[in-house]
């Protein structure tokens, strides 16, 4: 087997990759955070108080966002850059979101990278159990409710 450059094969051929879905992005941000849980990275400061437009362009050096941006494979799918605007974009992340997931009034101005990692799968992760949790928990409490009514009175 003959191995080329992936340079010299896009000078010949037509390579497009297949665009990573929304949760194939995260998921890989988030590994590339959980390599190195303990790593010190900064976080966005403060950025619920921003007006959008001056949020958007919001960055740090050595932030979950540096992490992001420094992967060939998300900047080839479209990563644009490491500002807060950019990467919410690529990975559909809500003001809430981001947030919860970057802002240092959760984390301080540095935290460890494996808890930036937590918070994203936190906020990004399929709520779908969580869901069902809540229904059982409300067909409890109308069954039981009236029992705990009776049991008292």
């Amino acid at each position: 087997m003959e191995h080329k450059d992936l340079d010299y094969l896009r000078s010949v051929a037509d390579i497009q990759p297949k665009p990573l879905t929304r949760q194939e992005r995260l998921d890989r941000w988030i590994g590339l955070l959980e390599r190195d849980p303990t790593r010190r990275l900064n976080s966005l400061g403060e950025i619920e108080y921003k007006p959008p437009a001056e949020r958007a362009l919001v960055r740090e050096d050595n932030s979950p966002l540096t992490i992001a941006y420094e992967d060939p494979i998300l900047r080839a799918d479209g990563l644009e850059s490491d500002k807060l605007g950019d990467a919410m974009r690529y990975f559909g992340l809500s003001d809430g979101q981001a947030h919860y997931a970057l802002c240092s009034c959760l984390s301080g101005q540095v935290a460890e990278s494996g808890t930036f990692a937590r918070r994203l799968r936190n906020v990004t992760g399929d709520v779908a159990w969580q869901q069902a949790i809540g229904a059982w928990a409300l067909a409890g409490l109308a069954v039981g409710l009236p029992a705990i009514v009776y049991l008292l009175s």
